[in-house]
């Protein structure tokens, strides 16, 4: 499974890839405005941190406009990848940036009908927003389990980004269900390092260590 990271911090973005764990990275509009700067600035700074995919997202509605926007945004860097909305417009914006050769991730997918037509409009990614639909009582993961079979039985290319995610389980489950990708807050993946038997673990080691009064360098 690629772990991308959802933000736009770039000093958060910074420290994950030094990890040598991050493929990737998705920002949209509300995670760009967090960050006060300029859209093509950050978009820039990031792909330049990442050598993975950088999701930019499009801010139109109508699509003269996404695919205007579209192109500017594939323009600032060889490895982003345009983000647009599951709507009939953003749909016939993805078929025409895809066919153009730019990776489209298609955002905002709440069933598994929209992700279908996504995967036949060409998208690279489509992104199923669990935490979005646990919240108001759905089943998150299934969708994703809906979504990865139905993209199993077609040989559909499109690969499952899940997004929204909340906690580490949500990553768990992602993988187990076999979700191409798992986006998450800076957070979630740092979660994913921690278990309270390694913290014992290690400070017993330590402390055993300490006692022969040695150093190894």
């Amino acid at each position: 499974m690629k772990f991308f990271v959802d933000t736009a911090d770039v000093a958060e973005i910074r420290s994950l890839a030094a990890t040598g764990l991050l493929d990737g990275v998705t920002t949209n509009p509300s995670l760009i405005a967090k960050s006060g700067r300029k859209m093509s600035e950050v978009i820039a700074e990031i792909c330049a941190l990442v050598p993975g995919p950088v999701s930019a997202e499009v801010t139109a509605t109508d699509h003269e406009t996404m695919l205007k926007e579209g192109r500017y945004l594939r323009a600032i860097a060889p490895n982003v990848a345009v983000k647009v909305p599951l709507t009939e417009a953003g749909l016939r914006t993805c078929k025409a940036l895809s066919d153009e050769g730019t990776p489209v991730n298609v955002t905002l997918c709440f069933s598994a009908n929209q992700a279908l037509l996504a995967a036949k409009a060409g998208a690279a990614f489509i992104s199923p927003f669990v935490g979005r639909l646990d919240d108001i009582g759905q089943d998150g993961m299934g969708l994703i389990a809906d979504v990865v079979q139905i993209y199993r039985n077609y040989a559909f290319r499109t690969e499952v980004l899940v997004a929204s995610i909340r906690h580490p389980v949500h990553v768990l489950q992602a993988a187990k269900l076999g979700a191409h990708v798992a986006t998450m807050p800076p957070a979630v993946i740092r979660a994913l390092f921690r278990h309270p038997l390694t913290d014992k673990g290690l400070e017993a080691f330590l402390a055993d260590w300490a006692k022969t009064g040695q150093s190894i360098l």
